[in-house]
């Protein structure tokens, strides 16, 4: 307990290191009574800015300088008639050779002034990837000062928390030491609005235990393992989960933005193996939430799903599907066209949308964008039927993706509007 404390005053201390290279949050004011926070660069992004602007600078300079030689190149008759070194005929023109020489000059200037650009290019995006990393961590550690857990307590006679580890809605994640198995795992922490009533506290018991009985059952090497559950108090409980080290493929491509094919094929195949586990006999369960953020990396890089709290059991008999009775629920870039549609009964969905979201991933980590809906918020998708509509999928030209990856995105998100 006293390592973790010692642990975290580290971490604070670095941080605040880190923010005077990276840079920091500042409040300021917006309007009369209004605060907004503000991000302030800082010195390894102010010295790069310096640096790109002087290469900027040398680059206009050289491009002015031979602009302003071609108008020493003598006219066509002059050159025709008065071959050879410079002649001075009230102007000083340049020769051929001299002006191929100057010139030959000014583009090596301009290729190694290309290459120091594209160094810098470079460098600006790993500081990027960096900088949101310091963000997060900011974040992360601005939650875990206001969580009430924050003091390393031992939860259950059992689960000593160590760290925060992310938080979400009405759950906070920590990173614990389990003293009975004498090994590191998640103990996610689900807090019930004080405020709420009875009905609503009973509502949100009631799905985390539903979601707990499809999760307990499950125990594959693509499936992120349950546990255990305990109470904590009248309007706190907790489950522990096998802890993934390797963060998830949505902070992931936020880092990166596109994946090589070969990483993001990978992926792909781990997760549907995930999925081949969720539908087989007896059991028949659709995810229904894949997305980047529901895929959790081990210490090893191997993929495993996570968050069952959507997911729907298909019981024996609908071998067409199931009626969709939480539509609206999910997020909807991942979600298939048959998810939208409305009409007097709930649409039927099945496995396929799970199937669909894999095609959506990895078209995302190759393309560096979701096929469907980028840039919108779900407002706007929901509002103007945008997976309702989408149809089929555009490739972009670039990257360069092969035409098995494309085929692969082609069939899986697929519309499926009867199934």
């Amino acid at each position: 307990m006293e390592a973790a404390r010692r642990e975290r005053e580290a971490l604070l201390l670095r941080v605040q290191d880190e923010g005077v290279r990276m840079g920091s949050l500042s409040v300021m004011r917006a309007g009369p009574i209004g605060l907004r926070e503000v991000w302030e660069e800082g010195r390894a992004f102010v010295d790069l800015a310096g640096r790109q602007a002087a290469v900027a600078e040398a680059r206009a300079a050289i491009e002015g300088a031979r602009k302003a030689m071609r108008k020493k190149l003598p006219p066509p008759e002059n050159t025709l008639s008065q071959p050879g070194p410079s002649q001075h005929t009230g102007q000083d023109f340049l020769s051929p050779e001299e002006y191929v020489e100057q010139d030959e000059i000014f583009k090596v200037r301009i290729a190694a002034l290309k290459r120091e650009e594209d160094s810098l290019n470079k460098e600006r995006e790993r500081l990027e990837a960096e900088k949101a990393r310091h963000i997060r961590e900011l974040k992360r550690l601005k939650e875990e000062e206001g969580s009430r857990f924050r003091d390393n307590p031992i939860l259950a006679k059992r689960y000593l928390l160590l760290r925060l580890l992310g938080k979400g809605g009405f759950s906070e994640v920590f990173q614990a030491f389990d003293l009975t198995e004498l090994r590191e795992v998640a103990v996610k922490i689900h807090q019930l609005n004080s405020s709420w009533n009875e009905a609503k506290k009973a509502s949100y018991v009631r799905h985390a235990l539903r979601e707990y009985s499809i999760h307990r059952g499950l125990a594959h090497a693509r499936i992120v393992a349950l546990l255990d559950i305990f109470e904590i108090d009248a309007n706190t409980f907790a489950t522990v989960l096998e802890l993934c080290t390797g963060g998830d493929l949505d902070t992931h491509l936020k880092e990166h933005q596109v994946l090589p094919e070969k990483e993001a094929r990978v992926i792909t195949a781990q997760v549907v193996q995930g999925l081949a586990y969720l539908n087989e006999a007896p059991r028949h369960i659709i995810h229904y939430d894949l997305k980047p953020a529901n895929i959790l990396f081990d210490t090893f890089g191997q993929a495993k799903i996570t968050d069952f709290g959507l997911s729907k059991i298909v019981e024996e008999g609908q071998s067409r599907g199931m009626e969709l009775t939480s539509q609206g629920a999910g997020t909807y870039w991942y979600l298939p066209p048959e998810c939208f549609q409305l009409g007097s009964r709930p649409p039927v969905i099945s496995n396929k949308v799970d199937v669909w979201a894999v095609g959506v991933m990895l078209y995302q980590m190759v393309f560096g964008r979701r096929p469907f809906g980028e840039g919108c918020s779900q407002e706007e998708i929901l509002r103007d039927d945008i997976m309702l509509n989408a149809r089929q999928v555009a490739f972009p030209a670039k990257p360069a993706v092969s035409a098995e990856c494309k085929e692969f995105i082609s069939k899986y998100a697929a519309p499926r509007l009867n199934c």
